[in-house]
């Protein structure tokens, strides 16, 4: 707990540190999966093949490494932002040994071949009423501290932190909804082509929400451009996501490429100049951090 800020990077540390650890491991998985792909006699049946590892490859890596790191980040900006400390610390640290729990019982139960057969959302019921639980206190926790906020503007950080938490919550609940007919086995409420469109609307969605949302207002906070003018890490950042505007200045179409689209529109004139912007006023978000 910090003397003069009473900000607690206590749990920020920890989903850091354990969001390495699981990115390591999804590496190592990789490149074992890398060599069986050339040396099939590298796979050790039943628990050890490419089938069973591939799956724990991605979710250690989307999941494990890439989830674990926004939790702490978003603690971490969360605070600065609001100029008030975690709501729950109790729950957030609670909250970072249920996320370890359901890396490791997601590990163990793909490698006994426990799995939907949906990509990127593998894992059987009983997990994923875990990681259910897990996103409602990681949400409480974020929006309770954003209600209770000493600063009184809301930045646009945190309009993407909250749309991070409504996004994924969507898409994982619809996606993951199934019939149990065994504690180990279950299936989709969705049949056929339906089944697929859903599959596929949830896994090319999970990017965006996962892995793009989560990142903006990590490089908005962190890039080193003063305030007022626009940030390279931010514009960089706006190539492959979904988002179909960019971080220039200036009305109508940009000349930064979204994804699956060669110009895009700036809708909100609050986000110019440089996306780090309270709303209503030009101070950037920075102007906030101790």
């Amino acid at each position: 707990m910090g003397v003069k800020t009473g900000y607690s990077d206590e749990v920020t540390k920890g989903f850091l540190f354990w969001s390495i650890i699981w990115g390591l491991v999804a590496v190592l998985v990789g490149v074992l999966i890398s060599f069986q792909l050339v040396f099939p006699q590298l796979n050790f049946p039943p628990f050890l093949t490419y089938g069973r590892l591939r799956p724990l490859h991605t979710n250690a890596a989307i999941f494990g490494w890439g989830i674990g790191s926004f939790m702490g980040m978003f603690y971490y900006i969360t605070q600065r932002l609001t100029k008030a400390p975690i709501w729950s610390l109790g729950l957030a640290r609670f909250q970072l040994w249920l996320f370890n729990l359901v890396i490791v019982l997601a590990a163990v139960t793909l490698l006994m071949g426990y799995n939907q057969s949906k990509e990127y959302a593998e894992l059987e019921w009983p997990i994923d009423i875990l990681v259910v639980i897990l996103w409602v206190i990681f949400t409480v926790n974020i929006l309770m501290t954003i209600m209770k906020r000493k600063e009184e503007q809301m930045y646009v950080s945190l309009w993407y932190i909250i749309a991070t938490l409504v996004g994924v919550a969507v898409l994982y609940l619809v996606n993951n909804a199934g019939i149990p007919v065994s504690l180990t086995k279950s299936y989709s409420a969705f049949a056929g082509a339906n089944d697929a469109n859903v599959q596929w609307w949830y896994g090319h969605n999970a990017v965006a929400m996962v892995l793009t949302t989560p990142p903006w207002p990590s490089s908005i906070i962190f890039s080193p451009s003063p305030p007022g003018s626009p940030s390279i890490v931010t514009a960089w950042e706006s190539l492959p996501s979904g988002v179909s505007f960019s971080c220039t200045s200036g009305p109508g179409p940009t000349t930064s490429s979204g994804h699956r689209s060669r110009t895009g529109f700036r809708p909100w004139p609050w986000v110019s100049p440089s996306c780090s912007s309270p709303l209503p006023g030009p101070r950037s978000s920075t102007a906030t951090f101790p």
